[in-house]
């Protein structure tokens, strides 16, 4: 963060300032909610949570040097010689505060950037476009919550004049604390589909929810929607700041003429007429889709369509997403960050598109947060697959196997399911030759890039 006084700080949590006479003034460039992560300077917020109080490491950190900590409760036995202390109602409701307040201070350009699919590889192609023109900075990996994005919006340093901050919910009315923190200048939705739907209860809900973030973008901003998605009319509608669209095929940047390869995409951007070559070395269609949208934000800020072309040439997404590794003549694409329906299907029609000399095999793991729906969500995913010429679906895990249960009833004659990674690699090596490729996806709590961890060890 921009160097800052603990007093213009304290005042930014609505806190109470005590400690050494001179630590109002003192500057600070960094908060932390980790304690094991402390350093001499820094700014510690102690969060409490059902499991955890980080009140109880208070006397760790100030030995740590810590320039102040900011807590709701107070101890008689914690030094206070070189500590400042921030004194709030809540810490929680305090971070959140003070990472709206310095973001007002601080007067970057924010886009914020939600959906269902998509939104951490829109989000770094999104950063890169928008580098090219202003120093940007993002969400790291997925800190897109209630306490990530406050720490991303005090994560921005002098020089900053970008951020593009990450917006993830699974519960109702989570977007609009988000949004009332970052009060973003843009928006990005990347679509409308079924990720969360336990807590939601319908896709309607979700579209609703999602729309809170473009629909709070002030009337000079700009709002990009997926051009492909049904949801993007009614959304629209809600929206006082200037819609763009974007997608494959449509939109006011469409991304055309898709030539899928092993090590990605190449196609054309048509910018409202104005086509420029692009490759973007991701494999599928969805994200080529989601390039369409980081490149329509950029053009909407006024970056030349050919600048916005190269930079998505040398893109790089964040691990699990699409990931290409080759171990011993096998292509493997790691997809296992996670998954719902919507991703699941995309994953597996990029296998099935690849032209390889070999067999294409997906090992899939099981969707999580999808509660009443999960049994048909699982068996809508081995119905699919089994319309797509695959040689396999093998799955780990015991809900897991709806999928290949349900991918065998539709006629798919190779399925099997595997009780844990180390079982399912162990068949993998025995079975695989040079030339197949291998899909690997689940939610995160799968951990399917196991699977290759056990594959490489064998």
């Amino acid at each position: 963060m921009k160097a800052i006084a603990l007093q213009t700080l304290a005042d930014f949590a609505e806190g109470r300032l005590s400690g050494p006479p001179s630590a109002g003034s003192r500057l600070v460039t960094r908060i932390v909610t980790d304690s094991r992560k402390v350093g001499k300077g820094d700014v510690f917020v102690a969060l409490a949570g059902d499991k955890f109080d980080a009140h109880d490491f208070i006397p760790q950190v100030m030995a740590a040097g810590a320039a102040a900590v900011l807590v709701s409760r107070t101890e008689a036995a914690w030094s206070r010689e070189a500590c400042a202390v921030i004194e709030v109602v809540d810490t929680l409701l305090a971070l959140q505060c003070l990472a709206r307040c310095y973001r007002a201070w601080h007067q970057p350009l924010i886009i914020g950037l939600t959906g269902s699919n998509g939104k951490t590889s829109t989000k770094d192609l999104t950063a890169l476009v928008m580098g090219i023109k202003v120093q940007t900075r993002a969400t790291l990996g997925n800190l897109n919550n209630h306490i990530g994005l406050p720490l991303t919006l005090l994560s921005l340093e002098e020089g900053d004049e970008c951020g593009v901050v990450e917006m993830g919910m699974n519960h109702p009315g989570e977007i609009k604390t988000l949004v009332d923190i970052a009060l973003p200048d843009a928006a990005i939705v990347t679509n409308v589909g079924m990720a969360h739907i336990e807590y939601m209860g319908s896709q309607d809900a979700i579209g609703w929810e999602k729309a809170t973030l473009p629909s709070n973008v002030h009337a000079e901003g700009v709002v990009v929607l997926n051009a492909n998605d049904p949801y993007t009319p009614l959304i629209s509608r809600h929206c006082q700041a200037t819609v763009f669209t974007a997608g494959t095929e449509a939109g006011d940047v469409r991304a055309i003429d898709l030539r899928p390869g092993p090590d990605g995409t190449h196609f054309k951007l048509d910018f409202a007429g104005e086509v420029v070559e692009t490759f973007l070395p991701v494999m599928g269609s969805h994200m080529v889709g989601n390039a369409a949208l980081a490149a329509c934000m950029g053009w909407a800020h006024g970056i030349l369509p050919a600048d916005i072309a190269a930079a998505l040439s040398s893109a790089r997404l964040t691990g699990g997403r699409m990931e290409t590794k080759t171990v011993q003549d096998i292509l493997f694409i790691d997809d296992s960050y996670n998954a719902n329906p919507d991703s699941m299907k995309a994953g597996l029609a990029t296998l099935a598109s690849l032209k390889t000399p070999g067999k294409k095999i997906a090992v899939l793991g099981r969707m999580g947060e999808l509660g009443i729906h999960a049994r048909t969500g699982h068996e809508g995913i081995g119905q699919f697959a089994a319309g797509l010429n695959l040689a396999a679906v093998y799955t780990v895990g015991d809900e897991a196997a709806i999928i290949s249960d349900a991918a065998r009833d539709a006629g798919l004659r190779e399925t099997l399911n595997f009780p844990d990674h180390e079982t399912c690699a162990a068949h993998l090596k025995k079975l695989l030759q040079p030339g197949d490729a291998v899909l690997l996806k689940g939610s995160r709590s799968t951990g399917m890039e196991k699977v290759l961890s056990h594959f490489q060890k064998a």
